[in-house]
């Protein structure tokens, strides 16, 4: 094992044998006319939203540490939810929600479970912190196999198992049922990641309470409009998020977090109308991506997952962006060779996608 002191007078010091090996969390960010491979919001927030913003940080003291219980958030979250704050945890994104939840639950000799293909987070975050991942399989079309999920949990004994729903990068939305089974089997706490979940038809929220160590996380990046500026949260039990706020860091929400997600909530009703467009042009995105040689999977998010029929993706890929499209090549999660995964953004974007695509497959 390398440390250090191993290390020659002036070379740079080695990190942990663990996270040399690893490799980092990217998605490409290049410069094109319709980018859709990253899951953004295809608006941003109303007019009104930033001129109030602007007008609240203009009377910010700036040489003040924010709110550290970041109260007005909060109880604004929890409004929204029908929660008590208590119940609420936000942090720079709901990735850092996650790396919150492996540091307090997990670490040396812990474990999460996680079903693949998913979120390639959960187990690069947990592996991050010192915590074992034990992989269990989906079927054939992605979906959950109850006998695996018990299989994986009694090896395993699993600190936290993650499901993601709707699950990222296929898009199919984990039923009722099955979470219901899920939780009630895992000898750890159950994490459902809901990053989608507005755009679902039913949200594991329903299914909390003090008694059942279940806990959903939520993004402000999506439904919000809000990806620039990384807040998530999560809601759960009150014990449970008692845990994580003796874990956080001091101070770890900046006051223009606080202040610009507090301010969000004022404009459910814009930003329900937006979910309600964006499922209706998923919809109409499905339906021509139907008409195309492509196989493709059920989606309850903002995005689709698709493979082209005979080509190869990595060549499909190439083909749009040279277009100026640019989608997410899925090609190395586990169990998706061959597959792209198209964010659904405005109409004229996907018009944009849907005749570069017909034309590369031609």
């Amino acid at each position: 094992m390398s440390t250090p002191n191993d290390d020659a007078p002036g070379a740079p010091v080695a990190p942990r044998d663990d996270v040399a090996l690893m490799e980092g969390y990217h998605s490409p960010q290049v410069d094109v006319a319709v980018r859709l491979n990253t899951n953004e919001a295809p608006e941003p927030p109303p007019a009104a939203f930033t001129a109030r913003l602007g007008a609240a940080l203009a009377d910010v003291a700036w040489h003040r540490y924010p709110d550290r219980g970041y109260t007005a958030l909060r109880a604004a979250i929890a409004e929204l939810h029908g929660v008590e704050p208590d119940q609420v945890f936000a942090a720079n994104g709901s990735n850092e929600v996650l790396q919150t939840l492996c540091l307090t639950y997990g670490g040396a000799g812990r474990r999460v479970a996680v079903f693949e293909p998913t979120y390639a987070l959960h187990s690069h975050i947990a592996r991050i912190t010192g915590t074992g991942v034990a992989v269990g399989e989906r079927t054939a079309d992605h979906a959950l196999d109850l006998d695996e999920v018990a299989r994986v949990l009694d090896e395993a004994a699993p600190a936290i198992t993650f499901l993601c729903s709707p699950n990222n990068p296929t898009g199919m939305v984990e039923p009722e049922a099955v979470v219901r089974r899920v939780a009630d089997a895992a000898p750890g706490l159950v994490v459902v990641d809901e990053a989608y979940g507005q755009f679902a038809p039913w949200s594991a929220l329903d299914l909390l309470g003090d008694d059942r160590p279940l806990a959903v996380t939520r993004t402000f990046s999506k439904t919000w409009s809000m990806a620039a500026a990384r807040l998530g949260y999560l809601v759960g039990p009150r014990w449970l998020v008692a845990e994580l706020d003796k874990v956080v860091l001091p101070y770890h929400l900046d006051v223009v977090k606080q202040v610009a997600g507090t301010l969000a909530l004022d404009f459910r009703a814009e930003m329900e109308a937006r979910v309600k467009a964006l499922v209706a042009e998923r919809a109409r995105l499905v339906a021509a991506l139907g008409e195309l040689p492509v196989d493709q999977w059920p989606s309850g998010a903002n995005f689709v997952l698709f493979r082209p029929r005979g080509r190869d993706g990595g060549a499909v890929w190439k083909g749009l962006l040279d277009r100026s499209v640019l989608v997410r090549n899925c090609a190395s999660w586990p169990r998706l060779d061959g597959c792209l995964r198209v964010t659904v953004g405005t109409p004229a974007e996907d018009d944009a996608f849907l005749s570069a695509l017909a034309e590369v497959l031609s």
